[in-house]
């Protein structure tokens, strides 16, 4: 593909290397931005330095923040003894848009992976542990993509909350098996939440 100015050239190539952008949209974006107006562009530029500078990792739960502690975790309006462990930050702001879970998140980092050689000490394993003692949770909502490794994980979980008097339970599976949660359209992951039932540990061969 030629192009007639290096500077659209870079443009171009630093839009295509987001997640799902190709060249030809990246071309499109590039294009709309540079003929677009000085005061939009000069908001993109404000809200990209903002995230580079400014955007913080929650203390707590471990979301996005523009503080130490983030929004959710600090409302004292949220269910306070329950908690909903996920995956990535993508499936808090999954979940929380549905509008159907009130409780507060923990987000892992990842799950565990043997083949991608990701064990529980890369997780946030640790100090989910911490944080169930200090919140007094009643109830902790296992909200893991239902992949094998979504389910290795919750049984690991769930062996080291064995002593705790804790409620220990798992999305309905409205999500499919294999499927993320991030890409579940709203109704389906909010049905899901709230129909959550006890988890039921199975041995792991």
């Amino acid at each position: 593909m030629g192009y007639s100015s290096k500077i659209i050239e870079e443009a171009v190539e630093a839009l295509s290397a987001l997640p799902s952008i190709g060249k030809k949209s990246a071309m499109r974006l590039a294009l709309h931005l540079a003929a677009d107006s000085f005061d939009k562009k000069e908001k993109l530029i404000s809200a990209m330095t903002r995230m580079i500078n400014d955007l913080k990792i929650c203390s707590k739960c471990h979301g996005f923040s523009d503080t130490e502690v983030c929004g959710i975790c600090s409302n004292p309006v949220r269910d306070q003894q329950t908690l909903c462990v996920v995956e990535s930050i993508r499936d808090l702001i999954a979940i929380e848009d549905t509008g159907s879970f009130h409780g507060l998140y923990h987000v892992l980092g990842g799950v565990i992976s043997p083949l991608e050689g990701i064990g529980p000490e890369q997780l946030e394993i640790d100090s989910l542990i911490i944080r169930l003692n200090s919140l007094q949770t009643k109830e902790v909502v296992m909200a893991l993509s239902p992949t094998i490794d979504g389910e290795t994980t919750i049984f690991y979980i769930s062996r080291l909350l064995e002593a705790q008097d804790v409620k220990i339970s798992t999305i309905a599976r409205g999500v499919s098996f294999g499927g993320d949660l991030e890409y579940a359209d709203e109704f389906t992951l909010g049905r899901s939440i709230k129909a959550r039932l006890p988890y039921q540990q199975k041995q792991m061969s």
